[in-house]
């Protein structure tokens, strides 16, 4: 890539392009010509030094690197478009955009109700809400293109400060007229050879189901992984399975068809809420920061951590929180 700035136009036009599925369609949403916006990518493509599409007559199709830059041309417009709307409000002198990204749980579950409860005096005029993985979340807050994150564990990383970490024991979530959803506690013997609905990311929540079953020794006869515990419950209402989830969204939304029943063996979910490091809270973000307190409180046995405990994973079989100084 040569070391001359990317013209954002390149961006945005690669941007629509990914969007839009074809260059023609590109063209109308950015208000573009067809040849501008065909030169706009050609331009991209020399700029940073491979092709961003494979091209088939008049069909293109992003290409492997092609759909890889597209995820940072993505955080990089979004956080342009943050900047833009903040230099708006402070010239109008207005309350300054809040934006803050969670894990899809979080986003659905617990945002709204922290949301509804902060005073509208402290809640600007234009709220950002991204539901993001969990690894997406923490480089947002890191590259300041969000205020306020809500990211499982683990996070670790110096540009973070983690203002509380929540630790609540996963559920199990089965169609009501499933089986087992006669027991009010589910063992996790009873899940043996039963198709299992998990999580597909191997370093989070999804490593300790899978310490907990062997440890039971338990072996589900199939799986279904999927990257958000939502789409695992809509999944277990249509009797595919059980899922084993946080819960956070049964805690919070109503789940017709979908009865959620309690463990015989405590399986911790844990997720903080981080903000860039050496930054002051706004009395917006105090006030959010609250709110979301007060709304994971609510789920059944929700343990909170305040900030000062930096929490790793530990090697061993069970979770350890180590104590250290900031």
């Amino acid at each position: 890539m040569h070391d001359d700035v990317i013209d954002i136009r390149l961006l945005e036009a690669f941007a629509a392009v990914m969007s839009a599925g074809s260059i023609t369609a590109a063209a109308k949403l950015l208000g573009r010509s067809q040849p501008v916006v065909t030169r706009q990518i050609q331009d991209l493509e020399a700029d940073v030094g491979y092709l961003l599409f494979s091209r088939n007559g008049p069909r293109i199709t992003p290409t492997q690197k092609g759909v890889l830059f597209h995820a940072e041309v993505e955080r990089l417009l979004l956080g342009l478009k943050h900047v833009r709307e903040r230099a708006a409000a402070i010239g109008a002198g207005a309350l300054p955009v809040l934006s803050l990204a969670a894990i899809p749980a979080l986003a659905a579950g617990i945002v709204p109700v922290a949301l509804a409860a902060i005073n509208g005096d402290l809640l600007p005029g234009h709220v950002h809400v991204q539901s993001l993985s969990a690894e997406n979340v923490a480089q947002s807050v890191l590259s300041q293109s969000v205020d306020f994150g809500l990211a499982s564990l683990p996070i670790q990383h110096p540009g973070l400060d983690v203002q509380w970490v929540c630790e609540v024991p996963c559920v199990a979530c089965l169609a009501a007229d499933h089986p087992l959803a006669k027991k009010k506690v589910i063992r996790l013997k009873d899940l043996a050879g039963r198709r299992l609905l998990t999580m597909a990311n191997p370093y989070r929540l999804r490593r300790r189901v899978e310490d907990a079953l062997e440890r039971a020794g338990v072996r589900p006869q199939e799986m279904i992984e999927t990257n958000a515990s939502l789409t695992a419950v809509a999944m277990a209402k249509q009797s595919l399975g059980v899922a084993i989830v946080e819960p956070v969204a049964t805690a919070s939304l109503e789940m017709a068809g979908v009865v959620t029943r309690r463990l015989d063996v405590e399986i911790p979910f844990l997720f903080a809420a981080i903000s860039p490091a050496g930054r002051e809270l706004t009395p917006t973000l105090t006030a959010l920061n609250a709110a979301l307190r007060a709304a994971v409180s609510l789920m059944p046995g929700a343990r909170l951590h305040e900030g000062s405990v930096a929490f790793t994973e530990a090697t061993d079989d069970t979770d350890q929180f180590e104590r250290a100084d900031r």
